[in-house]
């Protein structure tokens, strides 16, 4: 797969799934259209903002990069649609600190995943 194409499609998919359990507050029997929508807005918006900072920048570190997309889901879930609980910020916060975790434990679990399986990447400093 295109090396621009997977990392934007992680982005969305991990910014999206961050909105989307912290909008039904973990209660996932709860998710309908409605917040699908929501939480697809907020993907697409907080994972290509995300992927264009990350490939400007050029980060190699791990959690570097968990955290822009962090910083940048909370920005996008504050935009996209206000708070469901707590202020007005608080769920976006919750939002981007879950984006910023789901990414940095999906990197080490593929990394994990690579080195089990043998297969050769370029090495990325600690």
């Amino acid at each position: 797969m295109n090396k621009y194409v997977k990392p934007l499609l992680e982005n969305i998919s991990e910014a999206t799934v961050a909105c989307l359990v912290t909008m039904v507050q973990g209660n996932v029997f709860a998710i309908g259209v409605g917040h699908l929508m929501i939480a697809s807005q907020t993907g697409l918006t907080a994972g290509t903002a995300a992927t264009i900072a990350v490939l400007l920048a050029k980060p190699h570190k791990r959690g570097f990069i968990a955290l822009i997309l962090g910083a940048i889901t909370s920005v996008a879930d504050y935009l996209v649609h206000p708070g469901m609980f707590g202020s007005v910020f608080t769920e976006a916060i919750v939002t981007g600190v879950g984006a910023a975790l789901l990414s940095y434990g999906v990197s080490r679990l593929i990394e994990a995943v690579r080195q089990r399986k043998g297969i050769n990447r370029t090495p990325t400093p600690p």
